[in-house]
């Protein structure tokens, strides 16, 4: 059995998050180019919010006795091995987890072009997560 309140404690964090990686999306790439603090802002959001989704993934499938998987995308891919998100979602996510290993791991440093052209799919992926991820957890009645 999942648990709700450590979960739901996670969505709420991840919900802060991704309403400031929104928030902080300059309207051009050539914006974001010319501001270094404001890439280390949204590169941050983006480690928080991929961390915090793909705990969220592997919490879930260890409390419901499901297997594991061994990476991030593997995490959401046996969300929707289970009907917990869809098959779409789960590459979304997967890709959003790939862009997270760019930064974090600093693959020939960050293509800013990248960032700002790939944040809204993500930002996208992440509140369609926390949709799914709320209806799983919800009380049934």
């Amino acid at each position: 059995m999942t648990n709700v309140e450590l979960v739901t404690k996670k969505l709420a964090v991840l919900g802060e998050h991704v309403r400031r990686l929104r928030e902080r999306r300059p309207a051009d790439a050539e914006s974001l180019r010319r501001d270094l603090v404001l890439q280390d802002a949204l590169a941050m959001g983006i480690l928080v919010a991929v961390q915090e989704s793909a705990d969220i993934a592997f919490h879930i499938a260890s409390d419901e006795g499901w297997e594991l998987g061994s990476t991030y995308r593997d995490a959401f891919v046996v969300l929707a091995r289970h009907g917990v998100i869809d098959d779409m979602l789960a590459g979304e996510l997967g890709d959003v987890a790939q862009l997270r290993n760019r930064i974090a791991h600093g693959y020939a440093s960050v293509d800013v072009e990248r960032v700002w052209r790939e944040l809204p799919v993500g930002i996208a992926a992440f509140e369609s997560f926390t949709r799914a991820v709320a209806k799983l957890i919800a009380p049934k009645s």
